[in-house]
């Protein structure tokens, strides 16, 4: 989805300045090239989708920028910074939050704590030795804010666990949400839902799009093409193709490597 305001751009220049660089990215596993020579950049506003068939390097590229691993070569720029090889906390402190595949939820406390835990987490007094954490300013009233934002708020007295599948993934994003991020990474959001389910998941991510920047692994095409600034195609751990949906969609190498004619 096109952001509602304008990329930032360097003073006497129309181009603009990317909040993500990716720039000739490797990463090996022993003899295994897992990455090989990826770049690509993200643009502030933008919402970019990452796919390719499974084993193409998708989580593999998302380790790499959120700090689960360190490259073997290469340099990944987040909001100016080199970041390379950081540790994944301090990347985070940056602005940069991330969901998995699995679910990462304390399952035994309500959706409320789950959340108000995340929110506590980046409270700048959350470290007052005489404070109660839930009765940290202002902690109560945005945890309120994000479970409304996800459209969970009537369910923020139950327990996470006893929550459906899609509401779990939500609260997950909920969870990211927290941290006030310039930049949500997103790793197959919809995996495992209904229908239903990942319509709804869909909807929240086209609306989350219109104020953040947005990277998306997902292997739900029509949902991509709908959400979709522009589309990155990985196979074999490199970067195949990178454009508009429309133009990844009529290009000849990702139609035979992942789209089957599309």
């Amino acid at each position: 989805m096109q952001s509602a305001t304008p990329p930032s751009t360097v003073a006497g220049q129309d181009a603009p300045v990317p909040l993500l660089e990716v720039r000739r990215l490797s990463r090996s596993f022993g003899r295994l090239l897992a990455i090989g020579n990826v770049n690509f950049q993200l643009n502030r506003g933008e919402l970019k989708a990452i796919i390719g068939p499974n084993g193409a390097g998708k989580t593999t590229l998302f380790n790499l920028i959120t700090g689960a691993l360190v490259p073997s070569e290469g340099t990944i720029v987040f909001d100016g910074e080199t970041v390379s090889g950081r540790p994944p906390f301090e990347i985070a402190s940056k602005g940069l939050a991330r969901s998995f595949q699995l679910l990462n939820l304390f399952p035994n406390l309500s959706v409320f704590e789950n959340v108000r835990l995340a929110v506590q987490v980046n409270h700048k007094r959350r470290r007052s030795w005489f404070r109660e954490a839930e009765r940290l300013p202002g902690v109560a009233e945005r945890t309120a804010q994000l479970l409304e934002r996800i459209g969970l708020g009537p369910f923020a007295q139950q327990r996470a666990s006893t929550l459906s599948y899609g509401d779990q993934r939500t609260l997950e994003i909920g969870l990211a949400l927290a941290t006030r991020p310039k930049l949500l990474m997103l790793d197959e959001p919809t995996s495992g839902m209904s229908p239903l389910e990942s319509q709804h998941v869909a909807e929240l991510i086209a609306t989350l799009s219109e104020t953040l920047s947005i990277v998306l692994i997902e292997h739900h095409i029509e949902m991509v093409m709908a959400l979709a600034d522009s589309i990155l195609v990985m196979h074999h751990g490199q970067k195949l193709a990178e454009g508009t949906p429309r133009e990844v969609a009529a290009d000849p190498e990702v139609q035979r490597a992942y789209l089957g004619g599309l």
